[in-house]
C-alpha cells in the first residue's frame, strides 16, 4: 500500500477535480447542465451529486485499486444489514456532494467530502468548497491546511474568546424543535447559517465561528457528512464528539450518527456538551 502522504496528494487531485465538475453545473456550464433533481429518502439527489461521485469512485479506485481499500460513497451506498460489516479496516467514505439543497437553491454552501477511515476513525480528509475555490485537508497527526491557487498553509482554530462570544454555525435547513429549543438556552447566541457540514467545518478553522452542533431528529446525518470535518476540525486543533465526550465512529455497519454531536474549537468543549445535555433534558421533560 502507498504511505500516507502519496494517498494524500492523490486524493487532493481529486478532490479538485470534483469541485470543478459540481463548478460546471453549479453555474450552468456543464455539457448538460440541467440538475434533474430526484429525491431519495425526503433528500434531493441531482446528476452532478451522480457524475461527482462516479468521478471520485473512479480515479480512487484507478489509482489505489480495490484491494487494500473499501469504498462507500453516499450515492452508491446500499443500507447492509448490521452482520455484514464491511470487513476491510481501510474504507474511503465519500460525500460527493455535501449541501445539495444548497446547492440548488443557489446560496453557494456546498462540498465534497472525501474522508479515508481505518478500522473506525479517520486518517485522512480532504473537503473541497468549490464556491470559495479551497480545498482543506488533514492526516491523522499532520494538522489541517487549507490550499488555494497560492498554495498551502496550516489553519489552527480560533481561542481566547468568552464563551458568550462564541459563534455557532447553524443549519439552513435541517431544523426541529428540539434543537431550536437548545440553540436558544446556550450561553453563546451569536449565530451564522452555513449549509454543508463541510462548510461549517471550515468556518471555524477559517475562525469565522466557533461551534456548530448536530441534533439528529427522525433522521441523523451519515458517516458521510461527518468524518471528512471531523479530521479537518480536530487536526486543526478543534474537538468533534458526542454530547458525552465519547468520539465518533465510523465504518459500524450503521451509517446514522445518532444523538447530539458537538464541534467546537475546543474551548469550552466539555462545558458546552454538559450544558447541552442540561437543555435538552429540560426539554424532554417539560
Amino acid at each position: 500500500m502507498k504511505d500516507l502522504q502519496e494517498i494524500l496528494a492523490i486524493a487532493r487531485e481529486v478532490g479538485w477535480g470534483a469541485a470543478d465538475i459540481l463548478r460546471s453545473y453549479y453555474h450552468g456550464t456543464a455539457k448538460d447542465p440541467n440538475l434533474e433533481v430526484q429525491y431519495k429518502e425526503n433528500e434531493p439527489v441531482t446528476v452532478a451529486d451522480i457524475a461527482v461521485s462516479q468521478y471520485i469512485l473512479e480515479r480512487l479506485q484507478a489509482a489505489l485499486g480495490n484491494e487494500d481499500f473499501a469504498y462507500i460513497s453516499e450515492e452508491t451506498y446500499q443500507s447492509l444489514n448490521n452482520s455484514t460489516q464491511p470487513s476491510n479496516p481501510w474504507v474511503w467514505i465519500i460525500d460527493p456532494l455535501d449541501g445539495t439543497r444548497d446547492f440548488i437553491k443557489k446560496t453557494g454552501d456546498y462540498a465534497v467530502h472525501i474522508a479515508l477511515v481505518k478500522e473506525t476513525r479517520p486518517v485522512l480528509a480532504v473537503v473541497a468548497l468549490p464556491e470559495t475555490e479551497k480545498l482543506y485537508y488533514a492526516t491523522k497527526g499532520g494538522g489541517t491546511f487549507v490550499e488555494t491557487c497560492d498554495g498551502s498553509v496550516p489553519l489552527q482554530v480560533s481561542s481566547g474568546k468568552r464563551v458568550e462570544d462564541l459563534t455557532l454555525v447553524v443549519s439552513r435547513s435541517h431544523r426541529n424543535q428540539r434543537l431550536d429549543y437548545l440553540l436558544q438556552n446556550l450561553p453563546c447566541q451569536n449565530q451564522k447559517a452555513v449549509g454543508s457540514v463541510g462548510c461549517k467545518i471550515a468556518a471555524i478553522v477559517e475562525q469565522q465561528a466557533d461551534i456548530y452542533i448536530s441534533l439528529s431528529g427522525k433522521s441523523a446525518p451519515k458517516d458521510w457528512d461527518i468524518a471528512a470535518p471531523e479530521l479537518i476540525l480536530t487536526e486543526g486543533g478543534g474537538k468533534f464528539t458526542h454530547f458525552d465526550g465519547t468520539p465518533l465512529q465510523y465504518n459500524t455497519g450503521d451509517i446514522n450518527q445518532w444523538g447530539g454531536l458537538l464541534a467546537s474549537n475546543g474551548e469550552y468543549h466539555q462545558v458546552l456538551c454538559q450544558e447541552a445535555e442540561r437543555i435538552l433534558a429540560q426539554f424532554d421533560h417539560s
